[in-house]
């Protein structure tokens, strides 16, 4: 979104285009009055918190048993019985000692493998390893700044640094900034003239592979697998198990791999008093960056995974953009009418260069002597670029009449190089009214009751024109030839013989069809709101209500095949209403020492989509026929709905069609009433988006003493966790990696309460098909924060020469109530990130602000 707001006198919200200004962005001043110095300091530790409950190797084993019972592949010929062992059973997999009676086994133990070798000298002991303790800790984060402030009534002057530093829950994951400030302004010739700056240079360094990459890898990796072989070297998967890397081993290897990212932030800025209340306002400003990447992939050996290829893979890029602004604007009071007109421009050029290169085989491998340089084979590089630019002209009259009437207009032209010649340029108008209906004299009479009342009303349209930089115009790419394993097909040169590919040209591709007709997504809001106090101020607040329309949203609808190669483009394609409310109320009192001070909201917002494109349709929830998105809200959930697990055979032959149906399978309602389940018992499940939300905020000082907490929730809400119960509930979706220990409470005819289908190595029934039984409710209340500080008192600050003394203590994420009952009740550990599986971690933090 480009077109910003500033905060309306109208309207009050900044979500409102009703003024629709340039974006404001006020930064800290120096103070006049001498040098002040501000020192702030902060230690957070970080509680990880398991995601998952995994299988242990005993477990796997036990899950591995019964799925093997349930398909029938647990023969007398393939375990042991009675406790005799079968000489025919591969000695590097899980053996059971089971009894038969009459055809049915019954497990007496798991005999788990010594080794997982499969050739050569066994040297990779079977493990219990806990890969998820293995690679958490408590995380460390750290902050300390120090702000030196001076000024006079000529000047004044603001310089800081800051230092961050996190050491996540995640072993060998790190983020480390240094960030220096400074900001002042001078004002010239009989103070009509000020000149400033405020620049910001920091430097912030990470490592390069994700904490998301490790938990997902310990996650999947099975617990048999041990850290370490007998030799010293890694452990690994086993030939029977599926390619998951040792996550013990990744962190280990990427200890030196790094990123470094220096960026330079601020503005150069003029103020002119020309007249009385004519200003003029210069400002050039700049953004930009400077990222660089190393990344040293060494050789190793674990399980059947290896590389014997010692690698370096570096990349640089370079860009951001400058600004230049520029604004007339004239105040006029004319007694009770007052004036505020704003005209102004404002440009944006951005650009952004990349480049990368790689060589292969180093002989020794370290961060010394890795280098570009010496690498021995397959040089190879890389680089491009890319910038568009935004032009705006705008203006904005402010109206205020005997501070009872206020009212504004604002109009923006929006031009951006992203769009089509023919549609480049979007104009986008807004107006916002108000009216204090307590400064009216029939009022009166009612302030000692209603001490404050305002009535609201803004109308505006925004422009977006967040797509690709070269969004309308064709593209092509000079593509020799590519990955023969995956896009094979899609080089341009050819030779018969497959004896050519360094001496033949390269043709070109078509990467993308042109739009020159491409233009603004379009934005109109209405919002009405009332503002209000009661008894003196001591309840505030305000009631919103908003609807928002928005035209020709920004697409990349898919693309038959028959259009060929490069068949990609952006159009405007797509409408959505949005409406809502939001009601605050603030409480403010002080009874006797206690200042006290609560703080709730709560708002709700619905959405539909009303328009869209015949070839984008199928790509959003519904069948495409007579069941679409169009007239719903955009995050509908749309599948099959779960009718709980056949308990018996009479069950399942009493059941429509279905394939794979059977004992302790889910079952599927048929709802279209054709006697078989098919894509035609699809049905509308529920809405993501939740019904209400909330918050609360709580403070209390009482002399030194200050106490705040914070809680929010949601209600409601319901959220798609096909990813994490497919990992959790399903045995025969994924091979030779691990699973959720919510298997081991799987449905069987001694456990028929479960909803947790029975344990199987096949997917014979489709349940992985969308349905609500991946369909949870994560309505929540949660303790954000929780923070107790203390003031020192003035005799112990001026013994000190300190002007201000404050240490605290706070805790964030300590309590999460979720929704606990029925079958859609949320599973997993914290319903405010369902969809990632790694919860928000628990925080306590030690710190202390000092003033002198």
């Amino acid at each position: 979104m480009y077109s910003g707001f500033e905060r309306c006198f109208c309207c009050h919200y900044l979500r409102i285009a009703c003024c629709h200004g340039v974006i404001i962005v006020t930064t800290k001043k120096g103070k006049a009055g001498g040098t002040h110095v501000d020192f702030r300091a902060s230690v957070t530790a970080q509680q990880w918190q398991r995601s998952v409950d995994l299988l242990n190797a005993e477990e796997y084993g036990l899950v591995n048993f019964r799925a093997g019972v349930n398909d029938g592949s647990i023969l007398n010929t393939t375990t042991l019985s009675n406790g005799q062992p079968n000489t025919g059973m591969n000695k590097y997999t899980y053996m059971y000692d089971v009894a038969w009676n009459n055809g049915i086994p019954t497990l007496n133990n798991i005999i788990m493998p010594e080794f997982l070798d499969v050739a050569g000298t066994p040297v990779m002991r079977a493990g219990d390893t806990d890969w998820v303790k293995e690679i958490s800790r408590t995380g460390l984060m750290q902050n300390y700044n120090v702000t030196v402030t001076s000024g006079t009534d000529k000047g004044r002057a603001l310089f800081s640094v800051d230092y961050y530093g996190n050491n996540g829950t995640v072993k060998g994951t790190y983020f480390d900034r240094v960030t220096a400030r400074i900001n002042s302004d001078y004002k010239l010739i009989n103070d009509r003239v000020t000149i400033g700056e405020n620049l910001s240079l920091s430097k912030t360094r990470s490592s390069v592979i994700s904490d998301r990459t490790l938990q997902e890898g310990a996650k999947n990796i099975q617990s048999i697998v041990p850290i370490h072989s007998l030799d010293g070297g890694w452990g690994g998967p086993a030939s029977n198990m599926s390619d998951r890397q040792n996550p013990v081993r990744l962190i280990e290897d990427n200890k030196q791999n790094h990123e470094d990212v220096f960026r330079i932030f601020g503005d150069v800025n003029l103020t002119v008093d020309i007249l009385k209340g004519l200003t003029f306002r210069s400002k050039f400003g700049i953004d930009y960056t400077g990222w660089w990447k190393r990344d040293m992939q060494k050789t190793y050996q674990s399980g059947f995974m290896s590389d014997k290829t010692a690698r370096l893979n570096t990349y640089a890029n370079y860009g951001g953009n400058w600004i230049l602004s520029n604004t007339l604007q004239y105040k006029l009071d004319l007694g009770k009418s007052n004036f505020d007109i704003l005209v102004g421009q404002e440009m944006l050029k951005y650009r952004l260069e990349d480049m990368s290169a790689g060589r292969d085989g180093f002989l020794l491998e370290n961060e010394d002597y890795m280098y570009l340089s010496v690498g021995d084979g397959n040089l190879r590089n890389g680089g491009g670029a890319t910038a568009y630019a935004l032009s705006s002209f705008f203006g904005k009259i402010n109206y205020s009449f005997d501070n009872k009437y206020l009212a504004s207009v604002t109009v923006r032209r929006d031009g951006s190089s992203r769009f089509g010649a023919n549609n480049r340029w979007g104009t986008f108008p807004a107006f916002s009214l108000g009216w204090r209906v307590s400064e009216e004299g029939f009022f009166e009479g009612a302030k000692n009751v209603v001490s404050d009342l305002k009535l609201r009303y803004g109308w505006g349209m925004t422009g977006n024109q967040e797509i690709d930089n070269y969004a309308s115009y064709g593209l092509y790419q000079a593509r020799y030839f590519t990955d023969p394993a995956f896009n094979r097909d899609q080089g341009t040169a050819y030779d018969i013989t497959g004896a050519g590919q360094g001496e033949l040209p390269s043709g070109f591709v078509r990467t993308q069809l042109q739009n020159p007709d491409l233009k603004w997504e379009a934005t109109t809001q209405n919002n009405a709101g009332i503002d209000f106090g009661l008894f003196n101020q001591m309840f505030t607040g305000s009631v919103d209500y908003f609807f928002k329309k928005t035209n020709d949203i920004l697409v990349k609808p898919p693309y038959i095949a028959t259009i060929g190669f490069g068949g990609d483009r952006w159009v405007n394609g797509a409408s959505m209403e949005n409406s809502g409310f939001e009601f605050l109320l603030t409480f403010n009192k002080k009874i006797g020492e206690v200042e006290l001070n609560i703080s709730g909201n709560i708002a709700s917002y619905r959405n539909k989509i009303t328009k869209l494109p015949e070839d984008v349709i199928n790509s959003y929830a519904g069948n495409g026929n007579d069941q679409t998105i169009l007239g719903r809200p955009w995050k509908s959930l749309f599948g099959y709905v779960a009718d709980g697990i056949f308990q018996n055979q009479e069950e399942v032959d009493a059941h429509v069609g279905q394939p794979g149906k059977g004992v302790g399978r889910i079952r599927y309602k048929n709802l279209n009433g054709d006697n078989v389940i098919n894509d035609e018992d699809r049905t509308w499940l529920g809405v993501e988006d939740p019904d209400f939300l909330y918050g609360l905020n709580l403070s209390a000082t009482w002399r030194n003493f200050d106490v705040s907490m914070f809680w929010n929730g949601q209600v409601g809400s319901h959220a798609n966790v096909n990813s994490i119960k497919a990992f959790t509930d399903f045995y025969g979706f994924f091979g030779g990696q691990n699973y959720g220990a919510r298997l081991l409470d799987a449905w069987s005819p001694a456990n028929p309460n479960s909803t947790i289908p029975a344990v199987s190595a096949n997917n014979v029934n489709d349940e992985g098909r969308f349905s609500t039984y991946f369909i949870e409710n994560t309505s929540f209340l949660k303790l954000a924060n929780f923070e107790i500080g203390y003031t020192l008192p003035k005799a112990w600050l001026q013994a000190a020469r300190m002007q201000n003394a404050r240490i605290y203590v706070s805790g964030q994420n300590l309590l999460t109530v979720k929704k606990g009952w029925g079958d859609n009740a949320f599973t997993g550990v914290d319903p405010e990130t369902p969809d990632f599986a790694y919860p928000v971690p628990r925080a306590f933090t030690l710190g202390v602000n000092v003033s002198f």
